[in-house]
């Protein structure tokens, strides 16, 4: 099972962001969540935030399961440009100068490594249920 977060209109540029999203793109939720702590980057602080988000919806979405138990990875990590605030700033001999202030978006999406026990069940009823009907249209 998979859960995402997502962190819209953050006012940094993306590619700062992407230095650190970089580092902890297939790594274990806990391993990311100490580089994003211990980073000196303010990436790391949002990064952060939006780990903490995500685990929390896996848990919600697994239905209160412990996520410690389920070996929690980063399986998706996106950095997007946002839209970008123009502003000017003066420039010698009456002239301005625009100055770009850019953000970006970050997507994470997480799953887990063990699956759940219902989801193996469920897998075998199927492959079960393929074998009858290969042999019923053999037949």
């Amino acid at each position: 099972m998979e859960a995402v977060a997502k962190l819209r209109n953050c006012p940094m540029s993306a590619r700062k962001m992407r230095l650190l999203v970089d580092n902890i793109r297939g790594k274990s939720v806990q391993e990311a969540l100490n580089i994003c702590r211990f980073s000196n980057r303010e990436a790391g602080e949002w990064v952060e935030k939006l780990l903490i988000s995500a685990l929390s919806n896996w848990e919600q979405k697994s239905e209160g399961r412990n996520a410690e138990d389920y070996d929690l990875y980063i399986k998706t990590a996106l950095v997007d440009e946002a839209g970008m605030l123009k502003r000017i700033r003066p420039a010698p001999h009456g002239r301005a100068h625009r100055v770009r202030k850019r953000s970006n978006h970050v997507t994470l999406i997480i799953e887990n490594r063990i699956v759940f026990e219902e989801e193996v069940v469920e897998e075998e009823e199927e492959i079960e249920v393929e074998e009858i009907e290969t042999e019923n249209d053999q037949d």
